[in-house]
């Protein structure tokens, strides 16, 4: 094993120089489906105690894997791929990482260096291929700037606006005896918010009639997001989160009045719509996050917006801010917090404004009864109230979402694991990464029978691994949002969005890995079912019968056909 204290320049595999410095930006972990291509970096692997390997079953739940996993960490995942079918495999998790900012870091093993251009075997132009889905294509044709090039990507993942980095190892450039030094630690740059913007920010605040703060983004601590909520309830100013980052503020506190999500509440559209300020602090303003980008006028918007961001690049990317503040979201909400609370001459209309918001926000969130035997709102009732409150969520796309992110209460910071690209598949690969990055929490993967077919596969790596993550598949036997649009769009012309006919027995498939299962038909069923799948020594399935009825909370599929 390689000593990387006080090391001079010596000579060595640029393999083992690229793994050397994965130990040193503090990589733990990594995520993979082997492939010749870099027999080099898995043999020096082999000599590294220091990371894991991950041997996945799919290059797309590796790279889900690898983006989940610097989600929860802050620091880059990290994934290596074959080349070619390898590489678009992990394309999935490559764009999940770049629609949400997570810092990650995809190795491809490269066709050799003299026969390159030439359409060898399974060789494909990376540049090229993922120039726009990534923040850098680095191609690492010289063993000797192997810690050069990693540097830089490390320093790129964490830098601005996180995101990923790719970088193609030719196979033959992996057995090069080379001279190269080691390189430092990447740290993010240092962006403190600079004093006269938080006092212009609290000035705006304390005058504004009918304030509105929006969170967002991945960079926070614990420290933060405590100083925040003292914050905002001190000076009773609505919060709200933007897609997926609900876990930025505890959804019991009363400030908070919910997410800016896919079908998101009306009423907390109007709220936002109506505000007079609209402070944004670490959310990016994509589609999703504004409601189809209606939430306020282009380019100029008719409230008074001030939107905080790690990188400069976003900022009036499409909405025009009159103040705009390069920082880091927690770092700036914490420098905020400093000065106490803010109130202004209007802060009973604020209290009264507040109550409403909050309240139209226990109305959207309140249980409702659906078709059939099963009713959710029960169900994601029973766990609020029995698993720890940081319980990890993860889950992919479809209709099912919504019986976790409208009902559910997240309550701690870095439980929410979900993709805001809306990728299927996601949940599962990501429930293994959680249980990787924290062995002691529990974690929860709610998938829809559709979803959990696009990675259930990686139900093996985690038997392989002992990973005690509990998943809960929403078996209605159709593609519900496809479904829904069908019905909605092209009523009674339904094609292809049917999936009971071919749908396996979910429970024979996650036994035959391994794994405890169990059918769940009736709500009475599933505290027992969940007690006795939670003391199992490894991974656990419920497969919870969902009437095909109940397509949504808000109407059933009979009642959504006979709408005029």
């Amino acid at each position: 094993m390689t000593s990387l204290t006080s090391r001079p320049e010596s000579t060595r595999r640029a393999s083992r120089v690229l793994v050397d410095q994965l130990v040193l930006q503090g990589v733990d972990r990594v995520f993979c489906v082997p492939g010749e291509s870099f027999l080099g970096v898995l043999d020096a692997l082999y000599d590294t105690p220091q990371i894991e390997l991950v041997t996945c079953r799919h290059e797309g739940g590796a790279s889900m894997m690898a983006e989940a996993y610097g989600k929860l960490t802050g620091r880059p995942g990290i994934v290596f791929c074959s080349r070619g079918p390898g590489a678009t495999n992990a394309s999935c998790g490559l764009h999940v990482a770049f629609q949400d900012s997570t810092p990650m870091i995809m190795f491809i093993g490269q066709n050799p260096r003299g026969i390159a251009e030439r359409e060898g075997f399974q060789e494909v132009d990376y540049r090229r291929m993922f120039g726009t889905q990534a923040k850098a294509v680095l191609q690492l044709d010289d063993g000797a700037r192997t810690s050069e090039y990693l540097t830089r990507a490390f320093q790129l993942a964490i830098s601005g606006r996180p995101g990923p980095v790719v970088i193609p190892i030719p196979e033959d450039m992996l057995r090069d005896e080379v001279s190269c030094a080691d390189g430092k630690v990447a740290k993010p740059p240092r962006t403190d918010p600079a004093p006269v913007c938080v006092e212009e920010v609290r000035q705006a605040l304390e005058v504004a009639k009918r304030p509105i703060i929006m969170l967002g983004g991945l960079d926070w601590n614990d420290k933060n997001v405590s100083a925040f909520r003292e914050f905002a309830e001190s000076s009773n100013i609505p919060v709200c989160a933007t897609f997926r980052r609900q876990d930025l503020l505890d959804n019991n506190s009363e400030v908070y009045i919910g997410e800016f999500g896919l079908g998101p509440n009306p009423a907390l559209v109007q709220t936002v719509k109506d505000a007079d300020l609209l402070l944004v602090i670490g959310a990016r303003l994509g589609e999703i996050g504004t409601n189809s980008y209606t939430i306020m006028d282009i380019p100029c918007p008719q409230q008074k917006l001030i939107h905080v961001y790690p990188d400069p690049n976003e900022l009036g990317h499409v909405f025009q801010p009159e103040l705009g503040i390069v920082s880091r979201p927690g770092e700036f909400a914490e420098a905020l917090a400093k000065g106490g609370p803010v109130k202004g001459d209007w802060a009973e209309d604020r209290k009264v404004q507040r109550k409403e918001a909050r309240a139209s926000f226990e109305s959207w969130t309140a249980p409702r009864t659906s078709v059939g035997n099963i009713q959710m709102c029960e169900i994601m009732k029973w766990l609020d109230d029995n698993v720890p409150q940081d319980t990890i969520y993860t889950n992919g796309a479809g209709n099912f979402t919504v019986w976790l992110h409208r009902f559910h209460r997240y309550r701690q910071r870095g439980t929410q694991l979900a993709p805001i690209c809306g990728s299927m598949g996601y949940g599962v690969p990501a429930a293994l990464a959680a249980k990787f990055a924290r062995p002691n929490s529990t974690v929860i993967c709610i998938a829809g029978d559709g979803d959990f077919q696009m990675s259930g596969t990686e139900l093996a790596t985690a038997v392989a691994h002992n990973l005690k993550i509990r998943i809960i598949i929403l078996n209605n036997g159709m593609l519900a949002t496809i479904r829904m649009h069908q019905e909605m769009h092209y009523p009674k012309r339904i094609s292809g969005s049917t999936l009971s006919k071919g749908n396996p027995d979910f429970t024979a498939f996650a036994k035959s890995y391994g794994a405890f299962a169990k059918r769940v038909e009736h709500t009475a069923e599933f505290a027992d079912a969940f007690k006795e799948a939670d003391a199992f020594d490894g991974p656990a399935v419920l497969e919870v019968m969902i009437d095909p009825e109940a397509i949504s909370p808000n109407f059933s599929l009979t009642e959504l056909q006979n709408r005029k």
